[in-house]
């Protein structure tokens, strides 16, 4: 047991006495989850603003102090891979990728909806990533979510793999935190791109070391 002092994480008038940024907190909170959902696939599972203190160290600088690790999933090894492969998608918007991942998550034709929701744009969207996306846009999305009826949300919700629905929460969680803070989209959107390409890369590079190290031993073998 530690004791450990600090202020809640979305205390703004704390942080502005503490002379700590915001934006700067905001950017540390999200790459500490980012690492841990597409890097290592253990995640803290109820990241709300009374788990999370700061805890100033001087000169505008701060640690973040996680609480309450009653909550932890560990996420299936396959999926946290797919899952780096569908942030790189969504982050290109490469429309055949989410939809082939869509159909290995099991939510089919639901996948088009994964960039409205993780990013705020549609599948076919001509806006930049982390602006507003265009009326015109608005107006498709509104159309086609009125088209949809309970059971389709149902349906969805359901065809989620368990894992799925961690992260659903986790990132929701966060995502208020973020507002609460100030900080701009960007800042989740970049910190999650960067985590999900390299937890791609670096499993790739451990098959990579793995079939060269047995290659290796057969080598030996022989």
């Amino acid at each position: 047991m530690e004791f450990c002092t600090g202020h809640k994480v979305d205390d703004l008038d704390f942080l502005r006495k503490a002379d700590i940024s915001p934006t700067k907190v905001a950017k540390a909170l999200i790459e500490l989850f980012g690492e841990m959902i597409f890097i290592h696939g253990f995640v803290h599972g109820d990241p709300h603003p009374g788990n999370i203190l700061v805890s100033p160290r001087g000169q505008g600088r701060f640690s973040l102090v996680l609480l309450d690790h009653g909550i932890y999933k560990e996420l299936d090894p396959k999926f946290r891979l797919d899952y780096c492969k569908l942030w790189k998608a969504l982050i290109s918007l490469d429309v055949q990728k989410i939809l082939e991942l869509g159909e290995q998550f099991g939510v089919g034709k639901y996948a088009k909806y994964f960039p409205l929701i993780f990013t705020g744009r549609t599948i076919d969207s001509k806006s930049a990533l982390g602006t507003q996306i265009s009326g015109e846009e608005k107006t498709r999305i509104k159309q086609d979510l009125n088209s949809l009826g309970m059971d389709d949300i149902s349906s969805f919700m359901e065809s989620l793999p368990p894992d799925f629905l961690v992260i659903l929460r986790t990132d929701g969680l966060l995502r208020s935190i973020l507002g609460n803070l100030g900080a701009p989209r960007h800042v989740r959107l970049l910190a999650y791109a960067k985590c999900a390409i390299y937890g791609h890369e670096e499993q790739s590079r451990l098959e990579s070391e793995l079939a060269r190290l047995l290659v290796q031993f057969n080598d030996y073998k022989h």
